[in-house]
């Protein structure tokens, strides 16, 4: 499983300005916190520094945070702490959050911002899926975000290097992205991300990471999320009304998470 320890520190240079605030991030999911109940329970199962969590917990809602980076996990609780939003961190990575959490325990499970890419292969992703839709109450939601990897796969191994100054707390930065795509699609990938921060002297500061990824395509993922969703219903009483899965996924080329 991909650490992002590394990018931890630096990972504000990579989300975008509109999903910076956590506040405005959560107000891009309004259309999917309308469904939700009072009093609901909510899972931010790829939490990264916390954008997301922090904004739901803003809105008076009951948020739990994982993430499998612990680094992750601590400026998750860093920001919860500085916006005065409780929200509830852990470290876990998906296949382990049936040992933490009861089924049934949560009313929506967020999976956003190109995460689901890092679990290894078809059985991983399916695996990841399974995990997070046991926690689903009835008539439960996952709202699943992911890059466009027809498109990613399209353009071949690259460098891409950013055309502007990236500034956050008083200091610019440059994100370089090293693309190495593999010539087969269940084949492991990796990113490269080098965040290059620039201070007032000109001095400059590297931090990178090598990330592993296994893409997926469009009709795959969704053939994935329909047998998790299978799965599920047979393990259940007829009685019981099928819960939504797969309530939106978000499909394009670019999220917070890379």
């Amino acid at each position: 499983m991909t650490s992002y320890d590394a990018l931890a520190e630096v990972y504000e240079w990579l989300i975008s300005d509109a999903k910076l605030n956590p506040a405005e991030f959560a107000a891009s999911f309004d259309d999917a916190l309308s469904l939700l109940p009072s009093n609901a329970h909510v899972l931010d199962c790829s939490c990264g520094t916390g954008q997301l969590a922090v904004g739901l917990a803003g809105l008076g809602i009951q948020v739990v945070a994982t993430d499998a980076s612990e680094a992750m996990v601590r400026r998750t609780a860093e920001l919860s702490e500085e916006f005065k939003a409780p929200v509830r961190t852990l470290r876990a990575d998906w296949q382990e959050l049936p040992d933490h959490f009861d089924d049934d325990t949560f009313d929506m499970v967020f999976c956003v911002g190109n995460s689901l890419h890092h679990a290894v292969g078809a059985r991983g992703r399916v695996a990841a899926l399974e995990s997070m839709s046991r926690l689903l109450r009835r008539d439960g939601r996952l709202v699943l975000t992911s890059r466009t990897w027809e498109l990613v796969r399209a353009r071949g191994s690259r460098l891409d290097i950013s055309d502007r100054l990236v500034r956050r707390n008083g200091r610019n930065a440059v994100v370089i992205y090293r693309w190495e795509i593999a010539s087969q699609w269940e084949e492991e990938h990796h990113i490269e991300i080098a965040v290059a921060q620039v201070d007032a002297a000109g001095s400059v500061l590297v931090r990178s990471e090598l990330l592993s990824c296994w893409p997926y395509q469009y009709d795959e993922l969704t053939a994935e999320l329909h047998r998790s969703d299978s799965g599920r219903k047979g393990a259940r009483t007829t009685l019981r009304p099928r819960t939504t899965w797969w309530w939106r996924a978000r499909y394009r080329q670019r999220a917070h998470r890379p």
